[in-house]
C-alpha cells in the first residue's frame, strides 16, 4: 500500500500549490520576502512606525461552507475568510499585513479549492494585504467526501500612540454604522434551520430551496443572496483616519450581532443608546424573521441586521465622517450615541420572558 492508497494525492498537492501561485504572487507587497513553497512565510516590518504594535485575529467562516459546497460555488467564502480576519485586525486601528489560510478537505478536489483561493486572495487585495501562505491538509475519514473546512489568520501594524483601545470614546460621541452586505458570515446554522424548515405559502410543506426567490428578495435566489461576501471595510477606513478624521473607536459586527459586538469598544462605564430607524435593514432580514418566526430580539442578538461595522467619532464630525465615507462609496448612517452604563446596548428589541 501506499499514500494514495490509504486516500491521500502528494502529487495532487504539489500540482494545486503550483498552479494557486500566480494567485498569491498577486497579492504581493513590498514587504513580502521569499517564494510560496518554504517552510514559513518572510514579511519585513514596513518602515514609518515610532512604536509599531503588531495586531493578530483569527477567524473561520462558520456553516456558511454548508451552503457553498451544496451550490457548488466556493469563491465568495475565501472572500468571507480574508473578511472576518482583516475587519477584526481593523477595529483597533492596525493596517492589515499579511494572511494565511489552513484549507483541510477529505481529498484534494483542485477545481473546488482553486475557486476558494482566488476568493481567499480577492479578499487579500481588496483588503491590500499579502498572501503570505497556507496549509492544504487532505484528511481521507475525518471529513465526508466534498467536504472541507477554513480558517484564516492575519497580522496588522498600528503606531502604538494611534492604538485604539476605548480610551478615547467620551460619553455623547456619535455612533456611525457602516452598511453591511447581508448575513456577512455570522448565523448560518440559523439560516440552514429557517431554509429547512421554515414557513412557505408557496407549498403544502414547510421548507424551501436554495434556488428559491422569495418576493422580498427582488428577483435574486436565497443562496445567490446568502453567498453574498462579507464586505472589507479596510482601506476605506484607514483612508478615512490617515486623512486626519477623529475616530475614537470601532466594532466589527458579527456573531452575537450589535448587542455583543457593539460596546466591545467602550470603556466599563459607557453604553450604546441606538436607534434602528436610522438605518435600512436589508430585505432578506425581514425573510428570514417571517419564515422563520424569530423575534426581533432573536434576530438583532444573531445577526448584524444591516450593520456590518461601527465607528464612534466626536458629535461635532458627524457629518464630515458620513461626508467622507459617501465620497468613498460607503453608505453610513448615523445611528445612536455614547452614553452612561455598563456597557449594555440600549434602543434595540428586548428578548420577551
Amino acid at each position: 500500500m501506499d499514500y494514495r492508497d490509504a486516500g491521500v494525492d502528494v502529487q495532487a498537492g504539489r500540482t494545486f500549490v503550483s498552479d494557486i501561485k500566480q494567485m498569491v504572487a498577486d497579492t504581493i507587497r513590498p514587504e513580502v520576502l521569499g517564494n510560496l513553497g518554504g517552510f514559513n512565510g518572510l514579511f519585513q516590518l514596513p518602515t514609518g512606525y515610532q512604536e509599531p504594535v503588531l495586531v493578530s485575529g483569527t477567524d473561520g467562516v462558520g456553516t456558511k461552507l454548508k451552503l457553498a459546497q451544496a451550490l457548488n460555488q466556493h469563491h465568495t467564502v475565501g472572500i468571507d475568510l480574508v473578511a472576518m480576519c482583516v475587519n477584526d485586525v481593523l477595529t483597533c486601528g492596525a493596517e492589515p499585513l499579511f494572511f494565511l489560510d489552513y484549507l483541510a478537505t477529505s481529498q484534494l478536489q483542485p477545481e473546488q479549492l482553486k475557486q476558494v483561493i482566488a476568493g481567499i486572495a480577492q479578499g487579500c487585495k481588496t483588503a491590500g494585504c499579502a498572501l503570505l501562505g497556507g496549509e492544504t491538509a487532505e484528511m481521507p475519514g475525518f471529513y465526508q467526501p466534498s467536504e472541507y473546512d477554513l480558517a484564516g489568520f492575519c497580522v496588522g501594524i498600528v503606531d502604538k500612540q494611534k492604538l485604539l483601545n476605548g480610551t478615547k470614546i467620551n460619553i455623547g460621541d456619535s455612533v456611525i454604522g457602516l452598511a453591511s452586505q447581508g448575513v456577512h458570515s455570522n448565523g448560518f446554522s440559523l439560516v440552514r434551520k429557517i431554509v429547512a424548515e421554515g414557513i412557505n405559502p408557496h407549498r403544502a410543506e414547510p421548507g424551501w430551496d436554495w434556488q428559491d426567490c422569495p418576493e422580498r428578495l427582488g428577483g435574486m435566489s436565497l443562496g445567490e443572496t446568502l453567498l453574498t461576501p462579507t464586505q472589507i471595510y479596510v482601506k476605506p477606513v484607514l483612508s478615512a483616519l490617515r486623512s486626519g478624521l477623529d475616530i475614537h473607536g470601532m466594532a466589527h459586527i458579527t456573531g452575537g450581532g450589535l448587542p455583543e459586538n457593539g460596546p466591545r469598544c467602550l470603556q466599563p462605564d459607557q453604553s450604546l443608546q441606538l436607534n434602528t430607524g436610522q438605518w435600512p435593514i436589508p430585505p432578506i432580514f425581514a425573510w428570514l424573521a417571517e419564515a422563520g418566526q424569530v423575534s426581533p430580539a432573536d434576530m438583532f442578538e444573531t445577526f448584524n441586521m444591516g450593520i456590518g461595522f461601527m465607528l464612534v467619532v466626536a458629535p461635532e464630525q458627524t457629518q464630515t465622517t458620513l461626508d467622507w465615507l459617501g465620497k468613498h462609496q460607503i453608505l453610513a448612517y448615523e445611528i445612536g450615541s455614547v452614553v452612561p452604563g455598563d456597557q449594555s446596548v440600549l434602543g434595540l428589541p428586548i428578548a420577551e420572558s
